[in-house]
């Protein structure tokens, strides 16, 4: 009995430090957020009018905030769809590889390693209207140049780098996943003539099933976090064309100097996020499979 309790207390001391910075860094400023959000502030100063549920009133009848909201769920399909759904591919086709996968690990991985700000302002530079990669590609061919950020093509410009900077993030967990599984399942599959597409759809999907479920509630999650790119490349123009809850309520916080408001916002985020993760963990509900 005594010696549980000495685990328990060297336990509970390894988990101080992490559980102090973590309330310092993350739930801290929730609670503030939340808090501020009943607020109006004139600007950044340290005055503060109690306004009660305004700014959820405003929130909920505000325009910009159903465009943005429709996006961000816009990009949470394409996120899962693409991010998680190429991942799966490449860890599926890498695993069948007996050489060179350390090599392909860290060439997919390579891009979540660099900065959102970077990669917005690259793919800035290939969509530049004059002197851009894809325009000067296309001149060079005699063709006219072609305005990749238009309002009604600017939304698949800023997924694309959003889908690429973190399709090997789930790469990386999947082909993980995919490489556990033993020999013995796939040569017993062989052995019932399951192989090539049925393989994969029979053997490996339902083995990494748990792994595929964590990467799709992440995709989700992250989604709503979108906010480097799109304020590097667009800041959500063109005409609200690429506005989203995370890059509104930064220019409603920096830009309309509305913190206030842009709190309220950020508590819609954290909300939608904790739903839907909540709903998406439910729907995909399976027992564990172990071997």
């Amino acid at each position: 009995m005594k010696g549980m309790r000495g685990d328990k207390l060297f336990i509970t001391l390894f988990l101080l430090p992490a559980g102090i910075i973590t309330g310092l860094f993350l739930y801290y400023p929730f609670i503030r957020g939340i808090s501020l959000s009943f607020y109006q502030m004139d600007g950044f100063a340290s005055e503060q009018t109690f306004v009660g549920f305004e700014n959820y009133i405003r929130l909920i009848t505000d325009p910009i905030v159903r465009v943005a909201t429709l996006h961000s769920l816009e990009l949470m399909v394409l996120a899962v769809v693409f991010q998680v759904g190429i991942a799966l591919v490449l860890a599926v086709l890498i695993d069948r590889i007996k050489h060179a996968k350390s090599f392909f690990r860290t060439s997919f991985f390579f891009p979540v390693v660099i900065s959102g700000t970077a990669i917005g302002l690259l793919f800035m530079l290939i969509y530049l209207y004059r002197g851009g990669l894809l325009n000067t590609i296309l001149t060079n061919l005699g063709f006219d140049r072609v305005l990749w950020l238009s309002e009604n093509t600017a939304l698949i410009g800023v997924a694309i780098p959003t889908i690429w900077q973190y399709v090997g993030f789930y790469f990386v967990i999947l082909l993980t996943a995919v490489m556990k599984i033993p020999d013995s399942f796939f040569e017993a599959g062989e052995l019932e003539g399951i192989s090539g597409f049925q393989r994969t759809v029979k053997i490996t999907i339902p083995l990494i099933f748990n792994d595929l479920k964590v990467c799709i509630i992440l995709a989700i999650t992250g989604a709503l976090r979108i906010f480097d790119i799109i304020l590097t490349i667009t800041g959500g123009g063109p005409v609200n064309a690429t506005e989203v809850l995370g890059t509104y309520m930064y220019n409603q916080t920096f830009g309309a100097f509305s913190p206030g408001y842009g709190s309220t916002i950020a508590v819609l985020i954290v909300g939608l996020g904790i739903m839907i993760a909540l709903i998406t963990n439910r729907f995909l509900k399976q027992e564990e499979i172990t071997y």
